[in-house]
């Protein structure tokens, strides 16, 4: 309930920011790198295992559960959410108090709990709302390697601004991917995730261009002065993002899907993309 691909996709953002500030001469220090990584791991699985706590009760947490099941654990699931939650705020109080926050980490941080809990939390929820994916592709995609970056270096970077856009776009397309799989049951459930707000045409073409539209962006890079050694590693996973494409219009087209493909693809070219940049930095 946790939802552990979103905590390692977040990590490996996290890896990212550390891995330009680094690349641009800042002094990684390791108590902050670690502290501040497993605040927002903590932050983030909080605001997941809450979305599950205040889950519309006609929806069930787990199939076949009775009553009592599932009353038990709700009442975990509050109680481990606002566990971690104390946790983080007390490892942001000793990451100032050690006066490792710079102010703009300090912003950005407040901004990721906010929307983390907007996303979960009544009566804002916005994943009730068709918001959900898209915030939290900008929390992993955008705010997560944004703080880990303006730990060590004062003001934001283009590098950093050149390479979080296309993976923000890149990470959106594969939240709304990992949901056509559920369509049905978006549809018994009457559920307002992204999907059902476009319906599932619209969504299909919306996919498309999410992907299209990141490469593109990930091409041009090297006219707004980022280097092509530092953007060359993330094309390689275009074949795949083309796979991924056709297996949607297939599947639009009434063939028989192949879910588990389609998702690890998915995936794959969002997480594979953000460990390639990832790795090309740290590795300069």
């Amino acid at each position: 309930l946790a939802r552990p691909l979103q905590l390692l996709l977040t990590l490996l953002a996290y890896d990212l920011g550390l891995g330009i500030a680094r690349y641009l001469g800042g002094d990684l220090q390791v108590e902050p790198q670690y502290v501040t990584g497993l605040l927002l791991l903590l932050l983030l699985a909080a605001a997941n295992l809450l979305g599950e706590y205040f889950r519309p009760l006609n929806e069930p947490l787990f199939p076949s559960e009775t009553r009592p099941e599932r009353e038990q654990l709700r009442a975990t699931l509050l109680i481990v959410s606002v566990t971690l939650l104390a946790v983080s705020v007390l490892l942001a109080f000793f990451l100032q108090l050690q006066g490792f926050l710079l102010p703009n980490a300090a912003l950005l941080m407040i901004l990721y709990l906010f929307l983390a809990l907007a996303v979960a939390v009544p009566p804002v929820r916005l994943q009730d709302r068709g918001f959900g994916e898209l915030i939290l592709a900008f929390l992993v995609a955008v705010l997560t390697p944004a703080i880990a970056f303006l730990l060590f270096i004062p003001a934001l970077h283009p590098f950093l601004i050149g390479f979080a856009f296309p993976l923000f776009l890149l990470g959106l397309a594969c939240f709304l991917a990992l949901s056509f799989e559920q369509y049905a049951e978006h549809l018994k459930y009457q559920r307002r995730n992204l999907l059902m707000l476009l319906t599932w045409q619209r969504a299909v073409q919306a996919h498309n261009g999410l992907l299209l539209a990141a490469y593109l962006f990930l091409a041009a890079l090297p006219f707004w002065g980022i280097q092509f050694s530092l953007v060359w590693p993330a094309l390689l996973t275009l074949p795949i993002a083309a796979w991924q494409v056709l297996m949607l219009r297939n599947i639009a087209d009434g063939a028989k899907p192949i879910w588990s493909a389609f998702n690890v693809a998915a995936t794959a070219v969002f997480g594979l993309t953000m460990y390639l940049i990832t790795i090309t930095f740290w590795l300069r």
